[in-house]
């Protein structure tokens, strides 16, 4: 069971914003910056970059403050007796990067919204936004290597998949982060594992087997929907990922389908 004392996003602050809890509080807190910030960790005060999260247990000493002319932060302050909070693998006091921040903001939002209002479903909402925030917490605290390039290439990735039917370029996709072609290529293919075009040629297959599977568009319709100005270009590269042409990945589809929906006919 949780629940929550108070949660809050995109807190904003003056550059002498000091937090400083020497006893801690009587529950759990969490914080997420968006801006700099020093934490007093293991007897020390450090700087920490931008997104980083810190989650406090009951009574542990909390000391932080801004390090810039503003401050800014998402937190929640609450109480929990589930094992996804108490017996979690995540350091108590200690920051550590995100590797989702916009993610991690919009479970935050959410957070506000049922903590807000009294509906029918809010006890288990919430249990479901802070288990899907902690697994995020989790991901963040295993993974190596955010670095600062890291959250423009990941924006840039969320666009691309979000929208694979836009006309992407490694030019304009170099601009969507402010670096050079060359330097976006080495960076994209280090992080993701996978080059930025290629990356944008499977989300625009993954796209159009969709709209072949349950749409009503004509293949050309679809390959333009996808991002592609020439039918045989479309053709030739979705050949190239699945194995077959787009008509007979289609065909093979329907037989698909035939066959199971005669299978599920009672004898």
């Amino acid at each position: 069971m949780n629940h929550i004392y108070y949660v809050e996003c995109d807190a904003a602050h003056a550059g002498n914003f000091v937090f400083d809890i020497p006893q801690g509080h009587h529950c759990w807190l969490l914080v997420i910056t968006k801006t700099p910030a020093q934490f007093w960790v293991n007897g020390e005060l450090r700087e920490y970059p931008p997104y980083s999260a810190i989650l406090y247990r009951a009574n542990q000493k909390i000391y932080y403050r801004a390090c810039a002319d503003r401050y800014v932060n998402n937190w929640i302050r609450f109480e929990s007796d589930e094992p996804y909070v108490t017996k979690t693998s995540l350091p108590f006091g200690v920051p550590f990067s995100l590797n989702d921040p916009d993610y991690c903001h919009k479970l935050f939002e959410l957070l506000v919204i049922e903590h807000n209002f009294n509906r029918d479903y809010k006890k288990s909402s919430i249990d479901c936004l802070l288990r899907t925030l902690f697994n995020k917490l989790l991901e963040s605290y295993f993974q190596d290597g955010i670095t600062p390039h890291y959250y423009n290439l990941l924006r840039l990735r969320s666009a691309i998949q979000g929208n694979p039917g836009d006309h992407w370029t490694v030019p304009k996709m170099a601009d969507f982060v402010r670096t050079s072609p060359g330097y976006l290529q080495t960076l994209y293919k280090k992080t993701f594992g996978i080059s930025c075009m290629d990356d944008v040629i499977n989300s625009r297959i993954r796209l159009a087997k969709e709209y072949l599977l349950h749409g009503s568009q004509s293949i050309a319709e679809v390959a333009f929907q996808c991002g592609y100005r020439n039918v045989e270009h479309f053709c030739r590269q979705f050949k190239q990922a699945t194995g077959c042409t787009p008509r007979k990945y289609l065909k093979h589809a329907d037989e698909i389908a035939v066959a199971q929906a005669a299978s599920d006919t009672p004898s």
